[in-house]
């Protein structure tokens, strides 16, 4: 506990030590080279400070500032030794400072910061960034393309990503109507990236089932803002990277860029991508800053389909037949702008930008798809954190809004090439959330929490091909999300947590691209997805050990789903009931300590672990009765054991581990295959200039199913898997400055 007028030394001190538990809380010492974060702790907030002595005096801004941040140390600013120029970005958070902030959340939620991951894997996907995260399943596919999945949304969804909202630094990533992509995820981009597991993502509209994952890239404040990086591996992939930065005045700006090409473990998966991001930033005060950002991304990849389950474990290199006579790719080009604006009055911060997207997906599968996409919106968030009568009291507000339109054009697919007009319209979808929550910690270290928000959402089709009809169509929606919770800090370092929360989650125009023109217009039977969520959990982060448990139920009603007469063929449709049930573990632990070296910092050896328990049911369903949902393994393990010496040598084996197989159907006729993965890595990072490692995955060469798209009822022959990458070893260099 801090006194109620803690000297400027301590409450300094205090800030450098205080985050969150979480990182998730293994990650804290998965930062590879052994240099990790500072010691990570939940403050318990100062409190009724007003009913026993007087506020400090206020006569200047700069006290003003220290009374905030010894009581929200999340919006303090990064010391002149933390950033470039002698001040910290205002817009964009720190690490620390984000670890802070998220974990006033009463619910799952995690940080993964980017020496987690970085410097000593080859970072290729979102699966390198989330393998840690329990309840996250992500599984790649081919390429940059990966099926992701948290606490079982979009199961059904065999293409693109539908019930996890995407963001880059607070811009959407997923256009206006939902879906999502995961190309333009470049992972050597960001320095953390924030995972919101269901309506816990309030602020970003809690409209889906599975969350928010916003990733944040570095401002040219913070330190190390320049560097250069290679990597290169298994199945010709190679990679070069480089970032500069840097703060003169009330100026700063960061620039990364990354290009890339591989041929693929499989036929007909080689592909290339460059992608660019950066922000300019300019402070006119230490309490007020606009910032602009900037993405570009140019990808282009060849699909090589799913398969038979007899093809996928005795012939995994091989392509779909059909995806290779038809020439199938996903190639996308976007181009990415906002402005966010931040403003500190005292106990009071406001935030408030708007952004544009314009993006273009050339797609030739069983059709060409040739869409063109321009989303637009804007954001406002305020968030108060102040003492009323005694008591802290945080309460934040805001709105987002986001549309769009799509020019649908799809075409007869003619050997990759484009024939025939075959369908065309413009499809436009509008969105406007409001959302408002407010923490009363009526106990100095207990808050009581309550929430709400509105989602209000237009969807309209505009038939321009009409030889077949006209299919023109549209609806709204008008939803609210309430959530209640309480946050309880035992101490410094342990919380504990439990929310009610619902979820609320509007169809795409994706899922209805092959039906019978659109199925949500008025008057008929497809609805929105709601979910109530009952949500209990702890975490704890202590120096040499971390836990994070979680356990929630979500009883669905008219989830999503695709129902697929042939394979292929999404038709979306209600199912009546679902749950979705599981339990998220986490640990991370030095099982031994001094080994070699019994001095000051001595080497450790460190057990990580991420454990997802899921059970994805229908209930009592006219079709399907109690069956598993299909799609998602029912166990899922994630482990490594790390040697790390201080001087940044690291060495160790991880695994990777599915138990037991999972259905591909409905039906619950079809099922894949069990598996267990072998890998080891080993490097140098010791928070220096310097970084390097060595990867070795699959070190066994075993044969396995990584990916499948489901189906009502499969056979055997049914086309529905996605073969895993074999042996592969990979190794990268990083210099920094």
């Amino acid at each position: 506990m801090f006194r109620s007028q803690p000297s400027a030394g301590v409450v300094r001190r205090a800030l450098l030590a205080s985050a969150a538990v979480l990182i998730s809380p293994f990650d804290a010492e998965a930062q590879s080279g052994g240099t990790s974060l500072p010691p990570v702790t939940v403050t318990a907030p100062e409190q009724k400070r007003a009913a026993n002595k007087p506020r400090p005096p206020r006569s200047t801004a700069q006290s003003a500032r220290n009374v905030r941040q010894a009581r929200n140390p999340g919006t303090a600013p990064i010391s002149s030794d933390q950033g470039q120029g002698g001040r910290g970005a205002l817009a964009v958070l720190s690490a620390q400072q984000a670890l802070t902030e998220i974990n006033n959340t009463p619910g799952g939620v995690a940080l993964v910061p980017a020496a987690a991951y970085k410097n000593s894997t080859v970072a290729n996907t979102i699966k390198d960034i989330l393998d840690y995260v329990p309840g996250v399943f992500a599984q790649p596919k081919w390429g940059d393309d990966t099926r992701l999945s948290i606490r079982g949304s979009g199961l059904s969804r065999n293409f693109h990503l539908r019930g996890v909202q995407l963001y880059m630094d607070g811009i959407p990533i997923n256009t206006a109507d939902g879906y999502g992509d995961f190309q333009e995820i470049d992972p050597t981009a960001y320095k953390y990236v924030e995972v919101w597991k269901g309506a816990n993502a309030l602020q970003f509209g809690a409209n889906s089932l599975g969350g928010a994952i916003n990733f944040v890239i570095p401002t040219g404040r913070d330190p190390w803002p320049n560097g250069v990086s290679v990597d290169m591996g298994g199945f010709g992939f190679k990679r070069l990277q480089a970032n500069a930065g840097g703060a003169n005045g009330p100026w700063d700006g960061f620039v990364t860029a990354a290009t890339q090409a591989q041929d693929g473990f499989r036929d007909h998966s080689f592909g290339s991508a460059t992608r660019v991001s950066g922000n300019v930033g300019y402070q006119f005060s230490p309490d007020a800053e606009t910032r602009f950002y900037f993405n570009a991304n140019e990808v282009r990849q060849r699909i090589p389909g799913t398969v038979t389950k007899q093809s996928a474990l005795t012939n995994p290199e091989a392509a779909n037949p059909a995806n290779v006579a038809s020439d199938q790719q996903r190639n996308i080009d976007t181009v990415r702008v906002a402005n966010k604006t931040t403003i500190r009055l005292d106990d009071t911060k406001i935030e408030f930008g708007a952004f544009g997207v314009d993006r273009h997906l050339m797609h030739p599968i069983f059709q060409w798809l040739d869409y063109s996409y321009k989303d637009y919106g804007g954001f406002a968030k305020v968030t108060d954190d102040r003492i009323i009568g005694g008591f802290r009291n945080r309460l934040v507000a805001g709105v987002n809004i986001l549309n769009g339109s799509i020019d649908n054009q799809q075409f007869a697919n003619l050997g990759g090439q484009k024939g025939a007009l075959l369908s065309s319209s413009i499809d436009s979808s509008k969105n406007t959330s409001a959302y408002i929550e407010d923490s009363f910690y009526f106990l100095p270290n207990v808050a009581f929490i309550a929430g709400t928000q509105f989602l209000y959402a237009t969807r309209n089709r505009q038939d321009r091909f009409l030889s077949n009809g006209d299919q023109s169509g549209a609806t709204e929606f008008n939803l609210w999300s309430p959530k209640t919770g309480l946050l309880w800090n035992i101490d410094p370092t342990w919380q504990l947590f439990a929310n009610v929360s619902r979820s609320a989650e509007v169809p795409s125009f994706g899922e209805s691209a092959n039906g019978p023109g659109i199925p949500f217009i008025p008057f008929t039977s497809i609805r929105p997805q709601t979910a109530t969520t009952y949500e209990i959990g702890t975490r704890m982060k202590r120096p040499d050990y971390a836990w994070e448990l979680t356990a929630y139920r979500a009883n669905i009603r008219n989830e999503l789903q695709c129902i697929y007469s042939a394979f292929g063929n999404c038709n979306v449709t209600n199912a009546d009931r679902t749950v979705h049930q599981g339990i998220e573990a986490g640990a991370g632990a030095a099982i031994f300590r001094g080994i070699f070296n019994n001095g000051p910092a001595p080497d450790k050896l460190w057990l990580n672990l991420a454990y997802t328990f899921n059970d994805f049911r229908f209930d009592n369903d006219a079709t399907f009765g109690n069956n598993f949902l299909p799609g998602a393994p029912r166990h899922y393990l994630r482990a490594e054991l790390l040697y790390k010496n201080p001087t940044g040598f690291y060495f160790g084996p991880n695994v990777e581990w599915v138990p037991q197989a999972y259905f591909v159907d409905s039906a619950n006729t079809l099922n894949t295959e069990a598996y267990a993965l072998l890998g080891l890595k080993a490097g140098f990072d010791n928070g220096g200039p310097v970084s390097a490692y060595v990867e070795g995955r699959n070190l066994l060469n075993k044969a396995y199913i990584s990916s499948v798209s489901i189906i009502n009822q499969a056979t055997p022959t049914s086309p529905l898997f996605e073969p895993g990458n074999g042996r592969a070893v990979y190794a990268g260099i990083k210099y920094r400055w």
